[in-house]
């Protein structure tokens, strides 16, 4: 219960967006509403008509990836969960989608921690610190700015090669 994953599929099941984010039925409509503005969802699911009592379809089907990324970061935030895991969280959505999450994330996810595993740069350049893998192996460990002090760091060469 401390943990969430919020993996590069992300999936919804068939139901309600009340039984989505809160299935065992553990919170307020506000505490919801609050979980959805924090992810920049309310106004979406106000737009629905029936709100919280909205449908989703099988495998959250009428929505695109970034919303259904965005619907497990709140129901992630309702848990409240202590460690947020993003497994390539962002990989297959548009960069104004990305930049919502990330937004959402560093606004609401202060006091947790959150590990990212990603390809795409961007999406770490503000963390705390920074673990690059090469073959399943840790070749570099720092803050991003530490990091990019060194012109000859792996991590400074990928941001280089990104043009971020």
């Amino acid at each position: 219960q401390t943990l969430a994953i919020i993996p590069q599929d992300p999936f919804l099941f068939s139901g309600t967006i009340r039984e989505n984010l809160d299935p065992y039925q553990h919170h307020t409509d506000e505490e919801i509403h609050s979980a959805l503005e924090k992810c920049h969802l309310f106004d979406l699911v106000e737009n629905l008509g029936n709100g919280l009592n909205s449908m989703i379809v099988e495998r959250g089907r009428n929505f695109s990836v970034g919303q259904k990324q965005l619907f497990c970061l709140a129901r992630a935030l309702l848990r409240k969960a202590k460690i947020l895991c993003l497994d390539e969280a962002t990989a297959n959505i548009d960069n104004e989608t990305d930049r919502l999450i990330q937004t959402s994330i560093r606004d609401a996810c202060s006091n947790i921690t959150v590990i990212t595993i990603a390809h795409r740069i961007q999406t770490i350049l503000d963390s705390d610190r920074v673990i690059v893998m090469d073959s399943g192996r840790i070749i570099e460990f720092d803050t991003p700015t530490n990091l990019l002090k060194s012109p000859q760091s792996t991590f400074a060469r990928l941001v280089r090669q990104a043009k971020v």
